[in-house]
């Protein structure tokens, strides 16, 4: 599986990227990804402790500025070339995509952008996209960063340790047809614009349910499909409530917010935190939305492949979430990491559709 560990594993400068980007084979997923292996429990838990600990302080720290970028804050694309727009940039930084499901039409972009010591870059960021990094760029299409932090009383153990991930950015950017595109981040500091260039793969198409269509009316795991084995249900510390009913319960009939997510075993550091804003969320929107989390291998070990939910749903990434409106039809949908901002919407756009 396709993990977020991807992120500041770039280390190069923009000018270099933009050369000679281009030739690399695509995937179904940013060709800023890498695959890792599936470890233990146990493995995975003490990877993501000592990432977590030894994370150094951001780098770049204007995480208020960040949520609200400006388009006067970046130069206009007019006709100029990603390798053109790379050519502004003061410094290099290293962006790790967040998504890598691409079709044809506007699509979402989470990333998050790191500096060569592993630290996180936080500042006003926007994103161009490109066919080629010698050919006309689109944008700027502002990113503004997305806190992923919660309150103390929903954090689990898989993100309860400083240095981890605050924020991540996502953009919503057009694109038309399949391929591959090169895209250009441009984050503006006191001290110039940092570029962090990347690739993305679009498919002409995906199996994965969208917004506006019905998601697959399936079984997921309650604690009488598990015999009251809650280690089963969620591999959270602590375990969450969020197994009380079964997908096929209540499609159609009210509400649902669906995570798949699996905070022990992936190595990324988000599904702990995404599992933590749903926790904190379904503190407040409970009484008017189902709150459902699935986990992501059978039995949580990661040698016995995935849950046949994430395969009804044709996943082979982690984290997603799905926010499906009373009728049974998705109203919104988020790949890979998000926020407290994205997730609020996801749901009220549930609620009102």
């Amino acid at each position: 599986m396709r993990r977020l560990s991807c992120i500041g594993a770039l280390v190069v400068t923009a000018a270099a990227v933009l050369a000679g980007c281009g030739s690399s084979t695509p995937s179904a997923s940013s060709a800023a990804s890498s695959t890792t292996p599936r470890t233990s429990a146990a493995a995975a838990q003490t990877q993501t402790q000592t990432q977590t600990a030894s994370m150094p302080p951001a780098a770049v720290d204007e995480l208020q500025a960040a949520e609200r970028p400006r388009v006067d804050q970046f130069p206009a694309a007019t006709g100029r070339t990603l390798q053109q727009l790379a050519a502004l940039v003061k410094s290099s930084a290293n962006l790790g995509a967040a998504t890598g499901t691409f079709t044809p039409g506007v699509r979402r972009l989470a990333f998050g952008l790191t500096a060569n010591s592993g630290a996180f870059i936080y500042a006003p960021t926007a994103i161009y996209i490109s066919t080629a990094p010698n050919a006309p760029a689109r944008g700027p299409f502002l990113a503004p960063a997305d806190p992923m932090s919660v309150a103390p009383q929903y954090r689990s153990e898989q993100n309860a340790g400083p240095g981890g991930i605050q924020a991540i950015y996502a953009s919503e950017i057009p694109i038309a047809n399949k391929g591959t595109y090169t895209i250009l981040a441009l984050t503006r500091t006191a001290t110039g614009l940092i570029g962090s260039p990347g690739e993305i793969a679009v498919a002409a198409s995906s199996p994965i349910p969208d917004v506006g269509q019905r998601p697959p009316d399936i079984a997921t795991d309650t604690p009488a499909s598990v015999h009251g084995d809650i280690a089963l249900l969620t591999t959270r510390i602590p375990p969450e409530d969020m197994h009380a009913v079964s997908l096929n319960q209540v499609l159609g009939r009210r509400p649902v917010a669906l995570l798949f997510s699996t905070p022990q075993l992936c190595i990324s550091r988000v599904c702990g935190p995404v599992t933590d804003i749903a926790v904190s969320f379904q503190n407040e929107f409970s009484s008017q939305i189902a709150f459902i989390h699935e986990e992501v291998y059978v039995d949580n070990q990661p040698a016995k492949g995935l849950r046949p939910q994430l395969k009804a749903f044709h996943l082979e990434t982690e984290p997603w979430l799905f926010t499906v409106n009373r009728q049974g039809i998705i109203a919104a949908r988020l790949e890979g990491a998000f926020g407290v901002n994205e997730f609020k919407q996801a749901v009220e756009a549930a609620l009102k559709s």
